[in-house]
């Protein structure tokens, strides 16, 4: 159930902007000066399939300044989102352990979006395959999403393979792959738990970082016959005990980036494209020194212009900035204050100059202003109420 006070302050706000523009689904927001307005899809950890659980606001580039739209029932804890390219369908996972009945699995939805106004409209739901699904990717063909499933079977995470329709909806699960023993050292990898799956930029193979065997796994991608051959030995072994959560590919595809969530670093990877495999470059600590309280690291991107790279620290509660050098090696910038707890994921617009962060335990987005020549981060001043917020997706405002 939502938190009343959420609730009503988010209704009270969407009842002040249809008040003002005198149609809600299409209210804008006019930027003070430059750009154009962007839209921000916001999927959370509400349990109930009966509520309103993902949330549309419109960001000003301008301001920084969310201003909402519209909220709509997206499927029991859409935590994380995925759209197509057209802006014609969102895919949500259910991060839940049973789905329609079936133990160890959750679900994946897919929502028609209305290239009008925005508004999502559910179209229909399939099995992730697995139990507690907590990622979902598209390849870069758009025929198929990728998911990954953190606690999976009884023997821990796996990964699946959801064609994507001629209507936009997804089909009962193609491939999928069991991720086996054994576990890295740390009290929480009792077993493996797949915790993020993406293509690479030439859609040739997919990678799964795997928190609890600290592998990255690798998968020769087909996607015209929806199908995907594992590699028989790991694309990358992180340090034992590192955890590896997500991966992100620099713009230029020679590199890539792995947060490490268990030891609270970031791993520069150094890309073969042919093979499918990581070498490591460098481990840096996401941590400013001197601090000893308990932490856990969650998300990673890169910069748009490839430049910069951010990841986020929970229990730090802070986003911590590097510099990327032409060699794809990283150097500490700055490490930022969320203004909320529990980071867990964040994204920066379409254009780089803004970040947004969703701080999952004080049920708050807060917007951030990115200088573009150094990397640093400057709070906005703007920030919003959202229940349980576990994922921010912002596009450009495609609505007529």
């Amino acid at each position: 159930m939502l938190k009343p006070g959420l609730f009503n302050r988010f209704i009270v706000a969407v009842a002040a902007l249809a008040a003002g523009s005198g149609l809600l689904g299409c209210a804008r927001t006019a930027p003070a000066t430059g750009g154009a307005a962007e839209l921000v899809y916001i999927g959370t950890n509400v349990a109930s399939e009966q509520e309103n659980t993902i949330y549309l606001y419109r960001l000003n580039p301008a301001t920084g300044a969310l201003v909402p739209v519209s909220a709509y029932k997206g499927g029991a804890q859409p935590t994380y989102l995925a759209m197509d390219a057209n802006h014609r369908h969102l895919y949500a996972v259910s991060e839940t352990g049973t789905f329609k009945g079936q133990d160890h699995s959750g679900g994946v939805s897919t929502l028609a979006v209305d290239g009008r106004t925005g508004a999502l409209t559910m179209l229909g739901q399939q099995s992730s395959t697995g139990a507690s699904p907590c990622y979902i990717s598209l390849d870069n063909t758009g025929k198929n999403a990728l998911v990954a499933n953190y606690m999976g079977s009884a023997i821990g995470g796996n990964v699946a393979m959801l064609p994507v329709q001629p209507d936009g909806q997804l089909a009962a699960a193609t491939a999928t792959d069991q991720h086996q023993l054994p576990v890295g050292p740390h009290a929480n990898q009792t077993m493996p738990h797949a915790h993020s799956l993406l293509p690479d930029p030439a859609n040739r193979f997919a990678f799964s970082a795997d928190l609890g065997t600290d592998k990255v796994y690798a998968y020769r991608l087909d996607a015209a016959q929806h199908s995907w051959q594992p590699l028989p030995a790991p694309a990358f072994a992180a340090k034992p005990g590192a955890g590896p959560r997500h991966l992100t590919f620099h713009p230029n595809g020679r590199y890539a980036y792995l947060v490490n969530e268990l030891n609270s670093t970031v791993t520069a990877l150094a890309y073969n494209a042919t093979a499918g495999t990581f070498r490591e470059l460098q481990t840096l600590t996401t941590l400013p020194a001197g601090f000893s309280g308990d932490n856990s690291g969650a998300d990673v991107h890169v910069a748009p212009d490839g430049r910069f790279l951010y990841t986020s620290n929970r229990g730090r509660n802070s986003i911590a900035v590097f510099a990327i050098a032409a060699d794809g090696q990283l150097a500490p910038v700055q490490d930022v204050d969320t203004q909320g707890k529990t980071p867990r994921n964040f994204a920066l617009d379409p254009s780089g100059r803004l970040l947004l962060v969703a701080n999952q335990n004080s049920n708050n987005v807060f917007t951030y202003r990115v200088d573009k020549q150094t990397g640093r981060l400057t709070p906005t001043g703007q920030h919003i109420d959202v229940p349980s917020p576990m994922f921010v997706e912002v596009v450009p405002d495609f609505t007529k």
